[in-house]
């Protein structure tokens, strides 16, 4: 029987997130209470249309349980990080029963600074707990790395699944064997890299979900830098490019839908920002979409209003997650009803 991923716009079972609990990504008590703050502000926002299960680590479930309420599920597993787009399975479909894809991680590449002991270990944890059977991979890979339109067709980024870091030795066919076999997809498009921020210290090195998304069978969603002084213009008129002369698994032309980054250029300290309106989450009935308390936050919410008609779209602030390499998509993730 043949497993596919369901694109994110298919109903839910449920949203699980993992809880920020003391890491290298946090690295003081402030950075930590605010970065709790927001990962509860991005639950209870996806609650309102879903259930949702924090996974916490050991001695957490207090602090989670303040900020939380009562109405989201807390279950405790050790933790490393609180990435679950990145450290959770994802989850596939045969029609009748889910299953669940348990990726290699090895803390986005082996990067100096992650670590991934008990995260490499959370996939299997999640998958236990929704009592679903696994699927592992020998393949590195995160969940943010990939983005289905659930009719065959994937996206993929050369830096990421070709990246030394990850997978050396592979080639661009042996990845889409294995993505292909895993998903049930049947086309990959390529992009050569993510935006140039996610190449910083707590950088994906090129995640796709915060670059490109399928809106619908047939329409991408691509982040668009609109002014020439950000490394990223270039890179987005690359995206636009590739993306309009590429094909579907189905054939068809895509449409190109370009959603203008933010206005603000820099963070406090001073380096390119890669905030984007693409890293949001589609849950149901709703979507909930990254805020910078920027001008162009209405801009996107005004797109994705007229994109998903039937959903409400919910304003969430992201730039304490952004600081810590990542937006709303990347700490949730989708199991799909059946």
């Amino acid at each position: 029987m043949t497993y596919r991923m369901p694109p994110e716009w298919a109903p839910h079972e449920r949203t699980w997130m993992a809880w920020p609990g003391p890491n290298p990504t946090f690295t003081t008590d402030e950075e930590l209470a605010e970065a709790r703050t927001a990962w509860a502000a991005v639950a209870r926002a996806v609650r309102r249309f879903e259930p949702v299960t924090m996974v916490h680590g050991p001695g957490q479930g207090d602090s989670a349980r303040e900020l939380l309420g009562r109405d989201i599920e807390l279950v405790e597993r050790e933790l490393d990080d609180a990435w679950m787009r990145d450290i959770g399975p994802t989850f596939v479909t045969d029609g009748r029963e889910l299953a669940a894809v348990d990726w290699v991680f090895n803390g986005w590449g082996g990067q100096e600074w992650a670590n991934w002991e008990h995260d490499a270990k959370i996939a299997r944890h999640v998958a236990d707990l929704a009592g679903v059977p696994v699927h592992s991979s020998t393949l590195v890979n995160e969940g943010g790395a990939i983005h289905v339109d659930g009719e065959g067709t994937v996206l993929l980024t050369d830096t990421v699944q070709l990246g030394t870091g990850r997978n050396p030795g592979w080639s661009r066919q042996q990845v889409e064997a294995e993505i292909h076999a895993r998903l049930g997809t049947t086309k990959a498009i390529w992009l050569p890299y993510g935006l140039a921020g996610d190449y910083g210290r707590y950088g994906t090195q090129g995640h796709v979900d915060i670059v490109a998304a399928f809106a619908r069978p047939g329409t991408v969603l691509v982040h668009s830098q609109r002014d020439p002084a950000h490394p990223d213009y270039v890179r987005c008129r690359r995206y636009v490019e590739l993306l309009s002369a590429a094909t579907d698994a189905e054939g068809r032309e895509l449409e190109v839908i370009e959603v203008p980054a933010p206005t603000v250029l820099k963070d406090e300290d001073g380096d390119w920002v890669d905030y984007s309106y693409i890293n949001h989450y589609l849950c149901n009935g709703g979507v909930v979409l990254c805020a910078f308390d920027d001008p162009h936050d209405e801009v996107a919410a005004g797109i994705f209003r007229e994109l998903f008609p039937d959903r409400t779209v919910t304003l969430v602030d992201a730039r304490t997650i952004f600081a810590g390499g990542g937006g709303i998509h990347c700490i949730t993730q989708q199991q799909p009803s059946i």
